[in-house]
């Protein structure tokens, strides 16, 4: 990983809205686009089908629906929940695909699109949290089912989207036989071969943001790249100011931690796992990801930023001018 030095050749690319999120597809091929576009809307569809805790229909419902009874499940939310399930022991449970309810309890109960245009008004100040623990969750893969305790709900907001921008660039590659760049809100994957100076990318707090907003540029050629903040995706509930990032010790959005948190890793869904970690781990995240020898950029309350191992060092102005 690297700072940019140059401005990559012309890529196909495409852009729409999917899993709540914004999809950018940038391919080495533009030959290839139509197919690969179409690839990766099959397997958003898909995923969306299994793991949205916003759709009355998806698997994922059906089984928070019915917990307390295993449910049978299919091969790809059985992928999605093992991709958790492992994310919480990674983490020793600061990735907790238990936080349904929580999350619920905080205002986090439809799509984001929803959540984010609908008109502040009061709401009673929450009075209980809800903590279950991943350890309740058990998966029966010979049996293709699951069963998660009476009163727990499952979210895999915290896995499934960057998993799913892994498996999408994938089937995209090989579908155009190119590279490709998969960014699904912000959390980017890569498969096959980047371009010949790589892939340009912006981090920022917000993936929505224009190149105006404070952040950073740098060029990936393999793997993936999340980024984690407690400054987007924020609402008001009952005076008080919350956001999805939370705390499974206290069934609560997380306080006192970093702005953004973004780390390089060998594929997408490692790096979430550590950006959203390292949210709930606040000042003990230095450490850990250092331990772990992943690349890291974390941003704090004041726009301070600390880079951790091979992350690039940010170019100053004339530099940038010049790259």
């Amino acid at each position: 990983m690297r700072s940019p030095s140059a401005v990559c050749g012309e890529l196909a690319s495409a852009r729409w809205e999917a899993l709540g999120s914004s999809v950018v597809l940038r391919l080495t091929d533009p030959a290839a686009l139509s197919t690969a576009r179409a690839t990766v809307e099959l397997e958003l569809d898909a995923i969306d089908q299994a793991c949205s805790r916003f759709r009355a229909d998806s698997e994922l419902s059906r089984v928070n629906a019915g917990a307390g009874r295993s449910a049978q499940v299919s091969p790809l939310l059985m992928e999605a929940l093992e991709v958790a399930l492992r994310a919480a022991e990674l983490t020793s449970g600061d990735v907790d695909p238990t936080v349904g309810e929580a999350l619920e309890l905080a205002g986090y109960d439809r799509d984001w699109r929803a959540l984010e245009s609908e008109p502040a008004r009061p709401r009673p100040a929450i009075t209980a949290s809800m903590r279950a623990g991943w350890r309740t969750v058990t998966l029966d893969r010979a049996a293709s089912s699951v069963r998660v305790p009476a009163g727990v709900r499952l979210d895999l907001g915290a896995t499934a989207k960057a998993w799913a921008a892994d498996r999408a660039a994938l089937t995209a590659a090989q579908a155009g036989d190119c590279g490709v760049l998969v960014s699904l809100g912000g959390d980017i994957a890569t498969a096959g071969p980047a371009p010949e100076r790589g892939w340009r990318i912006r981090v920022t707090d917000d993936h929505r943001s224009d190149l105006s907003a404070p952040g950073q540029t740098v060029v990936i050629h393999s793997g993936g790249l999340a980024t984690s903040s407690t400054a987007v995706r924020r609402w008001r509930r009952g005076g008080q100011t919350m956001h999805h990032i939370i705390d499974p010790a206290t069934g609560a959005p997380v306080t006192a931690t970093w702005r953004t948190v973004s780390v390089a890793a060998a594929d997408c869904t490692e790096a979430n796992i550590a950006t959203t970690a390292a949210l709930v781990r606040a000042d003990a995240a230095l450490e850990w990801l250092e331990g772990l020898g992943l690349p890291a950029r974390l941003v704090d309350a004041d726009g301070r930023v600390t880079a951790l191992g091979d992350w690039p060092a940010e170019l100053s102005a004339s530099e940038a001018r010049a790259s």
